[in-house]
């Protein structure tokens, strides 16, 4: 595909947004102002998605029945070995949470198209998709980028509190794949992608990669399978390495943050090797089943904490400062955690 069909691809998704508005204004004919353009706007958006869906490859639903195939296996395979990782209720809540995901999708996949289209308009670079660099390129700048949004949304509270969905389980398997945040792109996630339409990567192959990466990191959801040989465990993230990060252990908190390459918590010194079987969780569970509020309880608990601190300026900090943060150190975060443990034992 070379720079005029891209040109022609985004061009054809603006012609859909405003052929979708003429056609709701038309159609719509309620007296009702709030009714008509309620209307408008789910019409707009009908629209919209199936145009995106029509030039982008949604891998991420094809592999919807074989993520719920691996899943039953997986589930009938511990059963048998009596090593049960499966809880119904929280099962049904990780399957809730996933199909929440993909509802919220519908709109704010379509909204995120539009701004990585408008600021392609503005790409530094032309960049040729038919040169065999150029996938590579997309791969390393996709993960790269992922690296960055998963760490700090483990450093941020303002990311945390969407991220924190998918580490809300006290199981470790392929159901807690599925347990997705239905806040992340609406809070802004894909802000960690925005560099990439600007130096020149089409936004239809920005979101592709970013599901090729959904999809790799699915299989490593599991207990099942115990270290990958070592030069794969060297290079891409595998089920042992994610089995940390999912640790509530204190050594383990706030590591390994790979997509697919476990290269980058190498680099940048976020890496951490399995060694005992970590305990799965947050440091303070949610403590529900019901995804509705294991999706908004930390927004209500962040909002409520920033209203309730004082001024202002303490408020804004409840956003910005790492998931524990507490004006009067009432809370602590992972560095406080590890600093207090270090200087018990030094006495």
């Amino acid at each position: 595909m070379g720079i005029l069909e891209q040109e022609i691809e985004i061009k054809f998704f603006y012609a859909i947004l405003m052929k979708s508005n003429i056609f709701a204004l038309h159609l719509i004919r309620f007296k009702k102002p709030k009714a008509r353009l309620c209307l408008q706007w789910g019409f707009i958006i009908y629209f919209v998605f199936l145009g995106i869906g029509s030039m982008t490859p949604n891998l991420l639903y094809y592999a919807i029945p074989f993520f719920v195939l691996l899943l039953s296996i997986e589930a009938w395979f511990t059963y048998k070995e009596n090593r049960n990782p499966y809880d119904k209720k929280d099962t049904f809540s990780s399957l809730g949470l996933g199909i929440g995901n993909v509802l919220t999708g519908f709109l704010t996949k379509a909204l995120i198209f539009g701004v990585f289209a408008f600021i392609f308009k503005f790409r530094l670079f032309n960049l040729d998709i038919s040169k065999w660099w150029f996938w590579i390129l997309l791969f390393l700048s996709d993960d790269f980028s992922y690296y960055w949004f998963h760490r700090i949304s483990h450093h941020v509270n303002y990311f945390w509190a969407s991220h924190v969905v998918h580490h809300s389980s006290e199981h470790y398997n392929l159901a807690a794949a599925l347990r997705q945040t239905w806040t992340g792109n609406a809070t802004g996630a894909f802000l960690f992608w925005v560099w990439m339409p600007l130096m020149g990567f089409p936004p239809i192959w920005v979101l592709f990669m970013q599901q090729i990466s959904l999809i790799y990191q699915f299989w490593i959801h599991t207990e099942t399978i115990g270290k990958m040989p070592s030069w794969f465990e060297a290079v891409f993230n595998t089920p042992s390495h994610h089995r940390v990060h999912h640790g509530s252990d204190l050594k383990y908190l706030d590591k390994n943050h790979a997509g697919i390459l476990i290269i980058w918590d190498r680099l940048f010194g976020s890496f951490q090797k399995e060694e005992e079987r970590p305990h799965y969780g947050l440091t303070r569970n949610i403590g529900s089943f019901n995804p509705a509020i294991v999706a908004f309880k930390t927004w209500g608990e962040l909002f409520r904490k920033a209203f309730r601190s004082g001024s202002l300026w303490t408020g804004i900090r409840y956003f910005l400062h790492p998931p524990g943060w507490s004006h009067d150190g009432s809370t602590k975060t992972t560095r406080q955690m590890i600093e207090e443990y270090n200087n018990s034992n030094i006495h």
